[in-house]
This record gives C-alpha cells, structure tokens and sequence, in this order.
C-alpha cells in the first residue's frame, strides 16, 4: 500500500482561476518523512513543441517522457495550458495537505476522487483514535515537473513530481511532543497524479494518485 502523507492538478483549480487536479492511491504517513541523504537530480526536461501558446511552458516543467501525452490531451482539449497546470497543482498539493493535515474531511472530497479520498479518510481516523494531532507546515515547494501524461479515451491523466520542504510533528491529546521539529523541515519527493474528463461539465481536475518519487 502506497506510503500516506503526500501528496496534486489543473487547468483552472479554484473553479475560475486554477484547475484542480487531483486520484488513486495516498500516502502521507503519520511518520515524519526522512531527509533524503542526497537529492538525486532530475532529468532536464525539454519544453514541448507542441502548439505556439504551448511553447511558453518554462524551461525544467515538462520531462521528455511526458510530451507526447500532453500533446495528445492539447489536442483534445485545445484551452488546456501547461503553466497554468503546473500553478494549479502547486495549488492543490498545498490545499490537500493542509486539508490531511488537519483533518479536513469535506475538502478533500471535492479535491480527491474517491478512492484517495476514501485512503485520507481511513488515515484521519486512525489518527483521531490514536489521539494524535499533526503540526505541520509546507515551507516551499522547490520543484513541480509534468514527468508523465496520457489520454486515455476521454480521461486524461497527469503526473507532477513535486519537491517540497515540510516542517512537521506530531503530537499527543494532551500536545506533548512525539515526534518531529518545527526549525528542521524535511526533504519530500512525491509524485501525485491528476485526473480529468476532457470536455466535461466538470472543469475541475482532481488527486487520483499519490506515490513517492
């Protein structure tokens, strides 16, 4: 089973500004993540000549593995745009943690589909009868990269490698520390997948999957 912490993503997230993304299987234990010993670099990705507004996309957001996906779902979906995803999945990997976080079940459902959601759920209650209660922080998100995308029929499915820094502990009923820091944040490496109905009522993008990276 997939580790449970995290983990986000969009075409216009915040219903008129960003999408959302969000999908399958969740993470984030209730542990503190460890520091990697070592950052393994990433592969340079290439902008993807895809379309002439496609070709804004920065330089390091787009893996070379994940072109022709997202060629494919540009094609179905002509108003989808590569920066405005990648700002919205840093939006939602926020807005999800945050929500795990502290326990918010009725964001989470309108963020996550339903299997992911289900995983949160069944973490947050875990949690609750443990009597424990998290205190964490998301210091910065250094990285956020397309790393893989495919159309399959109507559905497309992106995946966001995020690095990030987070600060956390946990504590117990009565706030006695049990584990963690807030003055030493962690290195995360997560990889969060995003799924969407092309040209559905629905423009949001929602979590369908968590993993490590």
């Amino acid at each position: 089973m997939p580790y449970v912490v995290l983990l986000a993503m969009v075409a216009g997230f915040l219903a008129l500004q960003l999408y959302r993304v969000l999908g399958k299987r969740t993470g984030h234990q209730e542990t503190l993540p460890k520091p990697a010993e070592e950052r393994a670099p990433l592969p340079t990705p290439r902008t993807v000549d895809m379309a002439p507004e496609q070709r804004e996309a920065p330089l390091r957001t787009i893996q070379g593995g994940a072109e022709q996906g997202l060629r494919a779902i540009i094609s179905a979906d002509s108003s989808f745009d590569v920066v405005r995803f990648i700002d919205g999945a840093k939006q939602a990997y926020r807005m999800v943690l945050e929500a795990f976080w502290k326990g918010d079940e009725e964001t989470l459902a309108w963020l996550c589909e339903d299997e992911v959601r289900t995983s949160f759920a069944e973490a947050i209650a875990a949690r609750k009868e443990s009597g424990h209660v998290l205190d964490n922080r998301l210091v910065m998100i250094e990285r956020a990269i397309i790393s893989d995308a495919k159309l399959e029929g109507k559905r497309a499915l992106i995946t966001v490698r995020l690095d990030a820094d987070i600060a956390a502990t946990t504590r117990d009923a009565e706030g006695n520390l049990i584990a963690g820091s807030m003055t030493d944040a962690v290195a995360v490496h997560e990889s969060w997948t995003f799924a969407r109905t092309l040209k559905s009522s629905d423009p949001n993008w929602k979590l369908a999957d968590t993993d490590e990276a």
